[in-house]
């Protein structure tokens, strides 16, 4: 189980020389996400979806509040709990000169996998998220999509128990989309606990077990899917967004889900 108290996190943000603001990405957030539980966070871009998985990941400190792996605080155990930590961040670059099945073993080696037990596991994964026909291939010559399901691949060599996966479908065709989401419903049903970052409501809608929509570093609403569109009288959980936000969202998050103009602010700094 991951539990997730008052997580907040503050920014500094220079518009020039002399203008400084402080600003929240995430404000006094809290939750739940039990074993064998896919949890949907939802929101458009922007909303605070990255900041706060990189504090539950432990690759950013929070200004305030706390995260709890069954119990275990990172000050008292950060080893063990990233040990048991799968994370994908939406912008992760790989070794594109070497083969999906060399980035694998070096993976391996970083995380302290036995040969043997290595070698059976990428051979696993390669099954269940297809990617035999590529295993060989470099990376260099992959498809996005490919490259994702290596991506995703590379974070799971250890087995880890706790899943935190920032945008994982995001720009793939509906193919390789499918793949993973299907691999991630397979992991649920093994008991792993799954915190699944989207702003593709339909995904979420599909997959997950619980959402917590986001907006503005605040959550709105959470629930099931079901209880958040009985709860704002709507049929979908793209509607039952707007529906909390009012119309403010619907030019900057349009139904392909790709946000349109926004205001241009020049920053050039931005501290924690």
């Amino acid at each position: 189980m991951i539990k997730v108290e008052n997580l907040t996190k503050k920014f500094v943000r220079y518009s020039n020389k002399k203008d400084k603001e402080e600003f929240y990405a995430d404000k006094g957030i809290s939750f739940e996400a039990n074993d064998g539980e896919i949890i949907g966070i939802l929101g458009p871009n922007g909303a605070g979806k990255t900041t706060l998985l990189r504090m539950i990941a432990g690759i950013l400190e929070p200004t305030e509040g706390n995260v709890l792996f069954d119990n275990l605080n990172y000050k008292e155990n950060e080893i063990e709990i990233k040990q048991n930590i799968a994370y994908l961040s939406g912008n992760t670059k790989l070794y594109d000169t070497l083969s999906t099945y060399e980035l694998l073993k070096m993976c391996a080696d970083i995380y302290n996998v036995p040969n043997e037990k290595a070698e059976t596991r990428i051979k696993e994964l390669a099954d269940v998220l297809n990617m035999k026909e590529f295993l060989y291939n470099k990376i260099a010559n992959l498809s996005t999509g490919q490259t994702q399901r290596v991506n995703i691949a590379r974070c799971l060599l250890h087995d880890p128990k706790y899943y935190i996966l920032d945008e994982a479908t995001t720009g793939l065709d509906i193919i390789s989309s499918q793949i993973i989401l299907n691999f991630i419903k397979e992991e649920k049903n093994k008991g792993k606990t799954i915190l699944y970052s989207t702003h593709y409501m339909e995904e979420a809608e599909n997959i997950c077990d619980r959402v917590i929509m986001i907006n503005k570093g605040q959550i709105i609403n959470s629930g099931t899917p079901e209880k958040i569109k009985q709860d704002t009288k709507t049929t979908n959980l793209r509607d039952a967004f707007f529906a909390l936000i009012g119309t403010e969202g619907r030019f900057f998050y349009p139904k392909n889900g790709i946000r349109g103009r926004t205001a241009h602010i020049k920053i050039n700094k931005i501290e924690e």
